[in-house]
């Protein structure tokens, strides 16, 4: 059995076929498990856009040593799904019986001028890291307008949570200035926060203003440049940062499989998981299109690739030794957007309508980014197979 990718749907696909394993009494040796991904490490991806990263990155040899399940460092670039093979960089070929590919997601940038040159995002940890050590640079370099103004792109979930951290991340580096760092949120939506539904949208526009971030709606950016910004309305921007947070997509190895994708990449799977139309391709997490409820599709979120990476596993293993499988389905939907100094807002149901906010809605929030998505940390084999079965947790 082959895994592809470590993230939140990853790394309990595999997590999930080994415990699996162990309730079949499997015999030892009878089924190897092996993870491919392009780093040795689990990363605690939704959190890129706080200002400390340290708790972020975790080595999967803590998480799969214990459980039995090997991994390679790799890039896959091509899926065989009538040969079973899967391909890598380094040239070598795997074998699987039965495949589950989690391999994410990824933050669309179009071809506008400059915006490869410049820009940064807070799509992957590494990218994180890269604009931390550009707002450094900053800091240490003359005090211009440019060099404390940050403009972010995209008035989405990871768009609001990353320019409401960044006043007071400014203000700590940026000691020496006396003028208050700028940080404007940029959306061609003629409004703020489209996804979070008119509940929610009166608290997110009031915690921005409560953060000094300004917003820019209704346009879009044309061009990049070092130091300044040209939005769609005219407007020069006097920035050295862009942080782009606008779109994403599903990860082109999608595209290896004889299959129709949605408008994200995503691939159709079945209540089980299995891609509709290759039985022996299990997909889950940012990849694939599941049906929560009757009426919803899984969301590119941790909130959904964690089950879906536990469900995958236990129907992969299932499917090979003819047991039972489990149909995934989660009846319930919440979104926890943080927002800064000004608290969070939790909101519940596919409408979000506003549950709490505030201080009440940033505990749970610290919660869920804190304890709720992390593995077991213990080393444990029991404890990190009781956190793979295939349960569904209870709203946050």
């Amino acid at each position: 059995m082959l895994v592809i990718g470590s993230g939140f749907a990853g790394l309990w696909a595999a997590l999930g076929a080994a415990r699996r394993l162990e309730e079949l009494a499997v015999p030892e040796g009878t089924v190897e498990i092996t993870v491919l991904s392009t780093k040795p490490f689990h990363d605690i991806r939704v959190r890129n856009y706080e200002t400390d990263l340290s708790p972020c990155r975790i080595s999967l040899n803590d998480l799969l040593d214990p459980a039995g399940v090997a991994h390679v460092v790799a890039e896959v670039t091509e899926i065989d799904s009538d040969a079973r093979t899967v391909a890598t960089s380094r040239g070598a070929i795997h074998r699987y019986d039965r495949l589950v590919l989690a391999s994410g997601s990824h933050v669309v940038k179009p071809a506008i001028p400059g915006l490869l040159e410049f820009g940064f995002d807070v799509d992957t940890y590494d990218g994180a890291i890269r604009l931390r050590r550009h707002l450094q640079a900053l800091a240490d370099g003359p005090p211009t307008p440019a060099a404390f103004t940050v403009v972010v792109v995209g008035a989405g979930l990871t768009g609001i949570e990353t320019a409401c951290e960044l006043p007071n991340r400014m203000r700590a580096l940026f000691t020496h200035c006396r003028a208050a760092p700028r940080v404007v949120l940029v959306d061609h939506n003629p409004f703020v926060g489209s996804d979070m539904g008119q509940s929610a949208r009166p608290v997110i526009e009031e915690a921005l203003a409560d953060n000094g971030v300004e917003t820019r709606t209704g346009v879009s950016v044309t061009a990049v440049d070092e130091g300044v910004v040209a939005l769609s309305s005219g407007e020069q921007l006097e920035a050295a940062t862009v942080v782009w947070c606008a779109g994403m997509r599903a990860s082109s190895l999608t595209e290896q499989l004889p299959v129709t994708r949605d408008r994200l990449g995503r691939v159709e799977v079945d209540d089980h998981l299995r891609v509709i139309g290759v039985p022996t391709v299990f997909a889950a997490g940012d990849v694939a299109a599941a049906r929560m409820d009757d009426e919803h599709l899984s969301v590119m979120s941790c909130q959904h690739g964690r089950p879906m990476g536990r469900y995958a596993g236990y129907n992969v293993i299932s499917d090979l030794f003819g047991a039972p499988m489990l149909a995934l389905r989660i009846p319930w939907y919440v979104t926890v957007l943080d927002l800064g100094p000004a608290g969070a807002v939790y909101t519940e149901g596919w409408d979000r309508v506003v549950v709490s906010r505030g201080a009440q809605a940033k505990a749970t929030k610290r919660t869920i980014n804190s304890r709720r998505i992390y593995p077991p940390l213990t080393g444990n084999r029991a404890d990190l197979l009781a956190a793979a079965a295939p349960d569904l947790q209870a709203r946050p």
